[in-house]
Order: structure tokens, then C-alpha cells, then sequence
């Protein structure tokens, strides 16, 4: 696997070396020792899938407050999405800062999402599934977020027209009310 370093502090995207024959290919999606060497140190203990029947659906922005935050991996293993992270570290230097990485099934790169960003995505075509692993279980009390629209990050989305959203995800509120909240990821 292939590691490159993204613009924001700590955040990677990670392309897999596909060896391919006329039988199809292999890759390995993940591998420990060379993540160490970036600094990815996150031992992750579960594995998510988000599986999306229509084009437009975006699912974001989360994440989990300190001591339940989670680091991700993230992969889209069937269809197409526009990956989005938000760092919201407030001692980072790329603080507010957010990038966009388109993942698909074709291209099996994957996204390393560390613990102190805001996470979302929208999909780009009909019946697309992801599939991230996260470094901590799932905490109710625990979750915050943003809204995928907050001017404090101007997030460039895909297409509006399409876009569907659920009900929790267009009631986050702005993110100068929830930086405390967030501070603490």
C-alpha cells in the first residue's frame, strides 16, 4: 500500500498495489507496519458498512467526543462517494480546514481519518456501499457534529439536486455552537 500525506495534519489517503493476472487482482487493503511509519497508530476494533440505494445521499458531518473518538478507515466498496473531512482540532494547524477524496470501487482507496475531524460523504451514483473500520465502538452520548453546509467550512458538495439527507443530519447545528463539544474530540 501506498501512503500519501493529504493536506491536513494527520489525515492520509492510502492507495492499495494491485498485483492483477487475467483472473482479477489482489491487494492488500491494510497493513500495520507501514501505517506505523506515518505515525497511524490506531488499532482498529470494528467495521462498519453504510450501504446507499440513491445518488446524492450524504451521511455527515460526525463524529464522537474524547474519551469514545474514533479514527477511521475509510473504503468505498461498491459505487462511488465524495469523501469529506473537517479538521476541528483546535490546536492543529489545518484547524477548520476540510478536503474532499473521491473514493470508489474501482480505485479501493482507502482514507485515514484520524481522531479529531468531522467525517461526511455524498454518493455519487445509485447503490453505493462503504465500508469503514473506527478505533472505538459507537457511544450515543458521545456523538456530535456539524452541518454538511456550515459556511465556517464552505465544503464544496456535489450536486444539490440530488442531494437526500436525514432528518438528524440536517439538524446539527452550526459549528461556532458546537466548537466547544468538539474541542474535546
Amino acid at each position: 500500500m501506498k501512503v500519501q500525506a493529504t493536506a491536513l495534519a494527520n489525515a492520509f489517503i492510502i492507495d492499495p498495489v494491485k498485483f492483477e493476472d487475467d483472473r482479477g487482482f489482489f491487494t492488500e487493503a491494510w497493513k500495520q507496519d507501514v501505517a506505523t511509519q506515518y505515525g497511524i497508530v490506531d488499532v482498529f476494533t470494528g467495521t462498519n458498512i453504510s450501504s446507499n440505494r440513491y445518488k446524492g445521499t450524504l451521511r455527515g458531518l460526525h463524529a464522537q467526543k474524547a474519551p469514545h473518538a474514533q479514527a477511521k478507515l475509510v473504503r468505498c466498496v461498491k459505487g462511488a462517494i465524495l469523501d469529506v473531512i473537517v479538521d476541528v482540532r483546535p490546536e492543529s494547524p489545518t484547524y477548520c480546514q476540510w478536503i474532499a477524496v473521491e473514493l470508489t470501487a474501482d480505485n479501493l482507496r482507502t482514507l485515514y481519518v484520524p481522531t479529531g475531524f468531522l467525517h461526511g460523504f455524498q454518493t455519487l451514483v445509485d447503490d453505493t456501499t462503504v465500508l469503514y473500520q473506527v478505533s472505538a465502538p459507537y457511544h450515543p452520548q458521545s456523538e456530535t457534529g456539524a452541518r454538511f453546509d456550515d459556511p465556517a467550512f464552505g465544503i464544496e458538495w456535489p450536486d444539490a439536486s440530488t442531494r437526500i439527507l436525514s432528518d438528524k443530519d440536517q439538524c446539527w447545528p452550526r459549528f461556532e455552537k458546537t466548537l466547544t463539544a468538539v474541542s474535546s474530540i
